[in-house]
């Protein structure tokens, strides 16, 4: 019987362990966007190394969402109109999308609505997080977060998949929140997955304890709070709304303490509808270019 934490934690591992790491033209990306001294011509180079991400870059400059009226092909004016952030989450979001596998790895979840809510995630916290004046430097960290906060779903439902149908029922059954419905089977639930993957891809700190805590916001005492409370919210927002769908039929209504920490409430997100849908809509062509 599949109810034991190391059992699952063996089994989650030996998964993680075979997904591959993201490229190193990525890794070097991540880098390069991290430095405020950056520019177009630093990325052109990078990028003119990997011919897919750049085909890639060039697809999304001449999809029908920028519209423009004439073709562009030169990599580095498509840098250059794109920006520098636009680029990197491209980068980013097309790497794991290729790295977790297609549908056939979403047989508990469907992938277009898992997507759709990981985005709306994404959007909705990078908005919250423009909202309280954060670096304009750093949004795109919170975007990512967002994105990447429900990662650890995969390879529960991709492992362990007759299992994990048994955890959507328990959650039918008992109208509980889905990770409450993980602890009670695993003895752990898809943040503390999540937290392995993002470790083994080597990203950073503020996005592992993202992934690890956005259900177990009130546990967490480490230095990222802000981000760690905005993706909660969000994700909060996302469900409450039923834009996409991540499993969670059931979720936890978010605590007053992060509403009050963020200095937000309900009716701001409301307000945020449109533009949240429209920049989902942005979004989504990246997943579009993935394929």
């Amino acid at each position: 019987m599949l109810n034991n934490r190391e059992h699952v934690l063996y089994l989650m591992n030996t998964y993680i362990e075979r997904m591959p790491s993201l490229p190193t033209t990525v890794s070097k990306i991540l880098q390069l966007c991290n430095d405020p001294k950056t520019s177009p011509a630093d990325l052109n180079k990078l990028i003119s190394l990997d011919p897919v991400l750049m085909g890639r870059v060039m697809k999304l400059i001449n999809s029908a969402y920028y519209s423009l009226s004439q073709k562009v092909t030169s990599l580095v004016r498509a840098i250059i109109m794109l920006g520098i952030n636009t680029v990197k989450n491209l980068a980013l979001s097309t790497a794991v999308l290729t790295q977790i596998g297609g549908s056939k790895n979403f047989q508990a979840l469907n992938m277009e609505g898992f997507w759709r809510h990981s985005i709306c995630v994404g959007v909705t916290a990078k908005l919250i997080a423009r909202k309280l004046k954060v670096d304009a430097k750093n949004l795109e960290e919170f975007f990512i977060a967002g994105l990447l906060h429900d990662i650890g779903k995969v390879p529960l439902n991709n492992r362990i998949s007759e299992k994990y149908f048994e955890v959507f029922s328990e959650c039918e059954r008992r109208r509980v929140p889905l990770y409450l419905a993980e602890q009670s089977l695993f003895e752990l639930d898809h943040g503390d997955v999540g937290k392995l993957i993002i470790e083994n891809w080597k990203l950073s700190e503020d996005i592992r304890d993202v992934v690890e805590f956005h259900h177990k916001y009130f546990a967490y005492e480490g230095k990222y709070q802000t981000m760690v409370y905005t993706v909660a919210a969000a994700n909060y927002f996302a469900n409450a709304n039923e834009i996409g769908f991540s499993g969670d039929r059931y979720p936890e209504v978010i605590k007053d303490d992060v509403f009050s920490y963020l200095e937000i409430n309900w009716d701001y997100l409301d307000s945020l509808e449109d533009e949240i849908r429209d920049a989902i809509a942005k979004a989504q062509i990246f997943l579009e270019v993935a394929k």
